[in-house]
């Protein structure tokens, strides 16, 4: 079976990406599921390379299909947009964030014309992106924008348990008030393609109770009986297979257990505490309903540590071994639906 392109862009050349993409690349496991190819400045590569103290060749190369797959040799395809003598690591500069953009876009171009089967991201800064004069806060609206996918869902999974997420980034007291019985109903339905998108098409989804006990019938709170409890009943009178609410205190030990194949988190801390406590390196995003599949690492650029070859690959290798895992089915999913348009 022909293994996929996996396309990572490098991130922020001032933070860990490019640390963690050079010493993700040696491990050999990698070359058994997928060929990586680079999208990034080369010059900054080696650099890592250097810090890193790695035997690493890195090789530039054109199209994905120039490459050498080894663990020795790292592919790249050179924007070659950082002016070096201007460089510093650990701080917000304007190249680096309007370079970081360019490197998410000729990703996205690669992937929409079928020479990367997905996307495994690196850390970019959001003041990097704005000194950049980049109007998007962060990958997830930079890739729904070059896309022109509306409102992309996040998945995060870790040791086998997905956790998806009704509200992001919005204030708590604004992620409360989107609970409402017909946002759910729109993401238990969406939640469920995706998953199916993934090849999952066996187990229950749990939708995890806003209040503590899921409000214990309106002692603590009534929008689990209001909202919750209506949105799980019309989902399950139309087939999905969906349970809730469910503790919060609990939901998430027993998706870990198997008893759910994903649960469906209400709001932003919620659900990152969860995974993130459980295992922070192996906890990774997957961002899904774009036209390819895109998988990152959860941490940020580290500026404190950038350019000391000290910050630790093992997200970057689970985000490049998730992407190579999901991305066949992924696309076998899109190209689907694509036939029936």
């Amino acid at each position: 079976m022909t293994k996929p392109f996996i396309g990572i862009p490098m991130g922020d050349p001032a933070g860990v990406g490019p640390e963690i993409t050079v010493k993700a690349l040696v491990h050999e496991d990698i070359y058994d599921v997928c060929r990586p190819v680079v999208i990034g400045d080369a010059e900054a590569i080696r650099k890592s390379v250097e810090i890193c103290k790695l035997d690493s060749e890195v090789r530039v190369i054109k199209k994905s299909d120039e490459g050498q797959f080894s663990s020795r040799a790292i592919n790249v395809i050179d924007l070659n947009n950082i002016a070096h003598e201007k460089f510093s690591y650990g701080i917000v500069q304007a190249q680096n964030g309007l370079a970081s953009y360019e490197y998410i876009k000729k990703s996205v171009e690669l992937a929409l014309n079928g020479e990367l089967a997905a996307i495994a991201t690196t850390p970019i800064n959001k003041p990097a992106l704005k000194a950049g004069n980049v109007d998007f806060i962060g990958h997830t609206e930079i890739l729904a924008g070059l896309t022109n996918t509306e409102d992309p869902l996040t998945m995060f999974e870790v040791r086998g348990m997905r956790v998806f997420f009704l509200s992001r980034h919005v204030p708590l007291k604004r992620a409360c008030e989107m609970v409402t019985e017909q946002r759910l109903l729109d993401y238990i339905d969406r939640c469920t393609g995706a998953l199916e998108s993934l090849g999952i098409t066996e187990g229950t989804m749990a939708v995890a109770g806003l209040n503590p006990h899921s409000g214990d019938n309106g002692l603590f709170g009534n929008e689990d009986m209001e909202q919750i409890v209506p949105a799980v009943e019309k989902a399950k009178s139309r087939g999905y297979r969906v349970v809730g609410p469910v503790g919060a205190d609990s939901v998430f030990h027993q998706a870990l257990m198997g008893k759910y194949n994903s649960v469906l988190s209400l709001y932003h801390d919620q659900g990152h505490i969860a995974t993130k406590t459980l295992d922070f390196e192996r906890t990774i995003a997957i961002t899904l309903g774009l036209p390819f599949l895109r998988t990152s690492v959860d941490h940020g650029t580290a500026y404190d540590i950038a350019g000391k070859g000290t910050a630790s690959e093992v997200s970057m290798v689970e985000a490049i071994l998730l992407a190579s895992k999901y991305a066949r089915p992924y696309s076998q999913w899109i190209g689907s639906r694509i036939n029936k348009m």
